[in-house]
This record gives structure tokens, sequence and C-alpha cells, in this order.
């Protein structure tokens, strides 16, 4: 079930949060103590969000189910070894070296995790490089991965290693679930860690600022996702075939614009849905383009998974620790890796690594004089084209339509019979919101126009204009959903 739905908007979510309301309140009241005793909320919350999923596909949240607990025990048995300080006797030579019995299990658990993604996601790309390598023809079993898959597994791998590190303990197998569950993040995100999540389950409390900070981000999130990325969405899946110069490059920046307004949006409404639900996730987004390199622009997308990727991969790798040599190898395998999650097809792993190079690159640089006196406005442009590009390895899933794409932007094809111009597609109102989407996705993200937009916040009476021009985006983004076919959110694929 979308989030953008008829269904969603005014069935589901209604109804989910009047019962969460409901059993919050009656959980405050003496006589109804033992709900909180036997955690009838969360119980609540697991129930809504299995219907969440069940929605989607019936048949997985049987294998959901059996996954949540593989991980809880997984889990528990870590805690306890842990507690108990069990530990191997591994032979190095003339010395004897300690290691904890929770290391195996650890490994044992993070193999199953990867091995179940890898199943389900990959097993076509693993055939197709062993046929290509060895000169076989085995032919893979197509299997439909389970919905979120990619986001359950680092979930999932969090609370592993959470917990063998001590940051945070395994709680119930109803914590377990709450986490893994939980249904405004389970199917793309944001990743929260099981130490940031753990510590909000006992202490979470609903109140006016936050249902009120919750409301305005979902409205913000909709008007992103309906006014502007499905918009540009559905123009782009129509803008194929025997097209002009000027349309495919048209395209390639709405699709720049689309995929941050998208997944921002999912991102924002996520977020907003579990503020009203007394939790408080970190922003997974901060103006991306505006950065004035590669590596900036990490930090400032998709900030949860680079910070999952950093805390699990890049420091247990030794992050920078072990000099440049290594720093700059890791970053490599990092995003070698990130490509690779994203999709089972070179283009991606092709994206990944040009991040990487340019991430590389910029390390080595970053204290030269030549690059600290390079003028904001050249970095910028270098950041941007490289990310503008790399969009368009992210937009196709095989390099042959890449090239091909590639090919009509700088007029190596073009058509003699071209049936709608970019006159067509780009009409007055594509081009005021791609102006709009430029202007809110950089010109509002710069540290001045932030910092002026808080002050003028703090004055009540413009506090209460902004909030009635965001409700007004948000009526109007349920008007262009009610009279749109194009909802899908880009990163459910992943």
């Amino acid at each position: 079930m979308s989030f953008t739905t008829v269904t969603f908007i005014f069935v589901f979510f209604p109804i989910s949060m009047a019962l969460y309301y409901l059993v919050y309140f009656l959980e405050f009241k003496n006589k109804f103590k033992n709900l909180k005793k036997f955690r009838i909320l969360d119980l609540t919350v697991i129930a809504i969000s299995s219907i969440f999923y069940i929605w989607a596909i019936f048949d997985d949240i049987f294998r959901f189910y059996a996954y949540i607990f593989i991980v809880y025990l997984f889990g528990k048995i870590i805690e306890i070894l842990k507690q108990k300080n069990k530990h191997l006797v591994v032979y190095e030579g003339e010395r004897n070296k300690r290691i904890s019995l929770a290391v195996p299990i650890l490994a044992l658990g993070v193999i199953f995790l990867v091995y179940t993604l890898v199943h389900f996601k990959y097993t076509g790309i693993l055939a197709r490089l062993y046929n290509f390598f060895f000169k076989s023809d085995i032919v893979a079993k197509n299997y439909i991965a389970p919905l979120g898959i990619s986001f359950i597994t680092f979930s999932a791998i969090s609370y592993l290693v959470d917990i063998y590190r001590g940051d945070a303990k395994s709680g119930s197998l109803i914590d377990c679930a709450l986490y893994l569950i939980f249904f405004p993040k389970v199917v793309s995100g944001p990743i929260v860690l099981w130490k940031d999540f753990s510590n909000q389950i006992d202490e979470r409390k609903i109140n006016i600022d936050l249902m009120t900070r919750g409301i305005t981000k979902i409205m913000i999130g909709f008007s992103k996702k309906l006014i502007l990325a499905d918009t540009f969405g559905g123009l782009i899946a129509t803008a194929n075939g025997s097209i002009d110069i000027f349309t495919s490059w048209g395209v390639a920046l709405l699709y720049m614009l689309q995929i941050y307004f998208d997944f921002s949006g999912y991102s924002d409404i996520v977020i907003g849905m579990s503020n009203m639900m007394g939790y408080s996730f970190f922003e997974n987004f901060n103006f991306p383009y505006i950065s004035l390199s590669i590596t900036e622009f990490w930090r400032r997308w998709h900030i949860s998974l680079g910070r999952w990727f950093r805390e699990y991969i890049y420091f247990p790798l030794g992050g920078s620790r072990k000099g440049k040599k290594r720093s700059i190898i890791n970053i490599l395998i990092v995003f070698i890796i990130t490509g690779v999650w994203h999709g089972a097809g070179w283009t991606y792993m092709l994206w990944g690594m040009i991040n990487g190079i340019c991430n590389a690159v910029e390390r080595l640089v970053s204290k030269k004089n030549w690059y600290i006196k390079t003028p904001k406005f050249i970095k910028w442009l270098y950041a941007m084209s490289v990310t503008f590009f790399c969009w368009e390895l992210f937009r196709f899933s095989d390099m042959t339509s890449f090239k091909n794409w590639i090919k009509i932007m700088f007029g190596v094809t073009t058509f003699d019979n071209i049936p709608y111009t970019w006159q067509y597609y780009f009409d007055r109102r594509i081009i005021f919101l791609a102006i709009i989407g430029i202007i809110t996705s950089t010109v509002f993200g710069l540290p001045k126009i932030q910092n002026s937009y808080k002050k003028a916040l703090e004055k009540k009476s413009l506090y209460i204009i902004n909030q009635i021009i965001i409700t007004a985006m948000f009526v109007i983004s349920l008007l262009f959903m009610v009279n749109s076919n194009y909802s899908p959110f880009i990163y459910f694929q992943y």
C-alpha cells in the first residue's frame, strides 16, 4: 500500500492513528494498567504494520514473522554470550588469542541476513557473472523479493551489531518485531539504527508540539511527492522513442529533480508519521543540491544510508585510521557496495564506482592550495554535473539503454521523424514547476535563507501564514493525486 493513495490517506492512516491514540491514552488511566504491562500499544502498532505489509503481498508476512524471530534469536544469543563473557582460544603462532563466542554467532547472523538478501535480489546477476567468466549457461530461478528486503536487511544488521557492541540491549521479541516491521519505515526507510530506535520505545511521549511538527512534515512530504515528483515522473514516463536533444536534456534534469523530491518527500512523510506516534527520527535529506563536492553531497543525500555505511562498513574496515591509502580503498569498497545494494545491474555498480572515485579524489586534493582557492561556483558546477550524469546511470537498469540515451543527449543519435518536440513536453506548467523545484532544492537550502526562515517563524503571525501555505499545498497535492495516474515511489524498488 502506497502512502499516496486515497485508501491510505482517508481510510488506513486515520483509523490506525485513532486506534493508536485510544490505546495510548487508555494506558495513562490507572484502571487500565494492564494495557502497559502486556504491551498492548506496541502490539497494536505491530498489528497495524502487519496489515500494512499484508496489503502489498499477503504471503510475505509469514516469511517476515519467521525472519523477525530468527533475528531476535541471534540477538539474544549474542547478548547472553557477551554477558557471560564466553571466549574461544585461537592459536596464533606462539600466542593464544581470546575471541568472544559472540563473534562467530554475530558472523552467522550477518551471513544469514546477507544470504537472504542475495538469494532474493541478486541470484540473476550472479548467474550471469558466472556464465560470463566460466562460459556456462546456468539459468537462475527468478524470485520475487519480499517488500522492503534491502532496508529490512540493513535494519536487522544494525540490530545484531548494536547488541554485540553493547550500544543497545536486545529487548524482547516485541521490541525486535516493532523495530523491523514499524509500518512508516518498513518499505523504504529511512534506516533507523537499533540503538536510536530502542531508546525511544519506552520513552516516547505524544505532545502537541511533536504532533504539530509531524503533521507539518507529512503535508510538506505529500506536496513534494504529488505536486513535483509525480508531475515530473509522468512526463519522464512518456518522453521515450524519437525525441530531440532539448527534450533529452530536459528529461534528465527533471529526473534529477524527481528523484530528490520523491525520496525526500517520502522521508518527510515517514518522519512526520513517526512524530505523530511519539518517535523522533533524524532528517534524511539536507538540501544535497547545494553541495560543493560529491563528498558533501553524500553527507546531505540519504543521510541514514550514509550513516549506516559509516557505522557498519567503513569504520569496521578501518576508516581513516590506517593511513590515506587504506582510507581510499575503504571508500571505494563502501561505494561499490552502495551501488550493488541499490540494484543488481552494471549501471548501479558504475554509479557507485564513480561516486566512490570522486570521494577518493576529493579526499586526496582537499588540502591542496589550488582546490581550496577554487571558486565555490566551479565546485558546485562540478558536483552537480557529476550528480546529473550519475542519475542517468541510476535511471536505467542496463548499460545499453543508458548509452542510447547519452547518444541522443549529445547528438550522436538523431531522428528524422520526431512526433513531439520539446515544446510539447515542456509546457508552461512543467517549466513553472521545474523552476519551483530548482529554487526549493537549492536556494531554500542556503544558510542565510534557512536562518531568515527560522527567525520569521518565531513571529506568531508569520508562523500562522506559513502553516496556511503548507496546508494549501497539501490540499493541492491531494487534487494532484486524484487526477494523476502516476504515483509509485522510486525507492520502493530497492
